[in-house]
């Protein structure tokens, strides 16, 4: 097992319960990062003393460093501290939680620094699937997936030695809190509502992803560049309960299931201690008292932002980032009030539709791809 770690994003969800998988296991923490919330990044530098802290706002990050002046911990802010963080000598395993595409340059960075990568970023793989597959491949590093849903697919194919069996990956969603909501009944919805997840406690934008369903689009792409399967071979059931995570067919058509309670403790301490396991501070899953699981067919008409990502996938080239830059711009609107919940889908299929596809050859070309799906929203709306 490793001893040292690496966090991009420790403030947030993903973060905080690293943190706690993190002393269970007696781990050192050596870089910790931070969008703004400088408050909760102070309380974690004074409690772990890693030899790093990034603050990704700068003027937060000036603050930040006066208010640490009594440690050793140096401070850095912008792109360039995340990356520093991501390469940083003394971390084995970097765990990479930040939210948006701002984590796709220091995963990349990870990995040509013979980084092994527990890897929470969604929009990373989204936007930049072969640019980050090939640097994991390229350094022989691992890149293990942290998502509930991809950490049990991951967790069901440890048993699979061979590739040919594989039929299809059947990935499960709750549904989100509009499950079983036709487009008439979301015309109004507040922010509130959208924030309001019957299962999962998850940040902010997150959160609305689930609700717009985007969340299950980006993971279907996630899916196909973490396990090298095509997309035809990628289902999504709704299951409202959240206690499967996801399941794998085989061509004997033999089911495979991960359960566990709906915690993201476990994925997360799965990754960092792959290939071993050890005590969860996750309760025990108890059958008999979850009773009955449920199954759905998913809303492709009224969840609009699914069936964008699944047909950006099919287009190839730049068409996943120009989803997930729509996405993140639009999300961003509506929870500040600026848009309704129905425009985050229109705003992600009408980019994905018009803007000019191209194939990426470098982060640079993926970069350009997120800032046209961006201009596109802000086109639409202002």
């Amino acid at each position: 097992m490793i001893k040292n770690i690496s966090i991009l994003g420790s403030t947030g969800s993903i973060g905080t319960q690293t943190l706690d998988v993190v002393d269970k296991l007696g781990l050192k923490v050596c870089a910790l990062t931070a969008s703004t919330n400088i408050k909760l990044l102070e309380m974690q530098v004074r409690k772990y003393k890693p030899e790093l802290a990034v603050v990704f706002d700068e003027e937060k990050a000036k603050e930040f460093k006066d208010n640490i002046k009594d440690l050793d911990t140096t401070v850095l802010s912008g792109m360039e501290g995340l990356i520093a963080a991501a390469t940083i000598d003394s971390a084995e395993l970097v765990l990479n939680s930040v939210v948006g595409m701002v984590g796709l340059q220091p995963t990349i960075a990870a990995a040509n620094a013979k980084k092994d990568i527990a890897l929470a970023n969604k929009e990373t793989l989204v936007a930049g699937g072969k640019l980050v597959t090939d640097a994991v491949k390229n350094n022989k590093v691992k890149l293990l997936p942290v998502d509930s849903e991809h950490s049990a697919i991951f967790q069901c194919l440890q048993g699979m030695e061979d590739k040919k069996a594989l039929k299809k990956l059947i990935l499960t969603a709750s549904g989100g809190p509009f499950f079983g909501k036709k487009l008439d009944e979301l015309k109004s919805v507040t922010i509130e509502q959208a924030l309001n997840h019957p299962n999962w406690s998850m940040g902010a934008k997150i959160t609305v992803d689930s609700a717009t369903m985007m969340n299950k689009g980006l993971e279907i792409i996630e899916a196909k560049w973490l396990f090298d399967v095509p997309a035809k071979d990628i289902d999504v059931v709704v299951h409202r309960e959240s206690i499967i995570h996801s399941l794998i067919e085989y061509v004997d058509n033999s089911v495979i299931a991960q359960l566990g309670l709906p915690d993201m403790r476990i994925p997360i301490q799965y990754a960092i201690t792959y290939p071993q396991r050890f005590k969860s501070p996750v309760a025990e899953l108890n059958l008999a008292q979850i009773a009955k699981m449920t199954f759905f067919e998913p809303d492709y008409e009224t969840f609009k932002c699914l069936r964008a990502c699944k047909k950006a996938l099919s287009m190839e080239g730049v068409a996943t980032a120009i989803a997930n830059g729509a996405n993140e711009e639009a999300n961003k609107l509506f929870r500040e009030g600026t848009i309704s919940f129905l425009n985050i889908g229109d705003l992600v299929m009408g980019a994905v539709d018009n803007i000019t596809n191209f194939e990426p050859h470098c982060v640079d070309d993926v970069l350009k791809a997120d800032y046209l799906a961006r201009q596109y929203v802000k086109e639409q709306i202002f």
